[in-house]
């Protein structure tokens, strides 16, 4: 399934946003920076809920923030 905005016919192959890491949670947002840890799967969902809502409200400067903190390509 295509998400909003995008052209083409095959969607991209896309991860997990989620994974688990010494027993805790995380969830990796757009610009690639991990957030967490929560105890469960159920709490990292609604962290990444509870984030992306921040986000959509907090402006555009909140991104350009986020991007300095994403791990830069080796």
């Amino acid at each position: 399934m295509n998400r909003i905005g995008e052209q083409h016919d095959i969607s991209p192959k896309r991860s997990s946003r989620f994974f688990q890491e010494e027993g805790y949670w995380y969830y990796n947002t757009r610009e690639g920076v991990a957030i967490g840890p929560f105890d469960t799967l159920c709490e990292a969902e609604t962290g990444v809920s509870d984030f992306i809502d921040f986000v959509l409200h907090a402006g555009p400067s909140v991104s350009q923030t986020l991007s300095n903190y994403a791990p830069s390509a080796a």
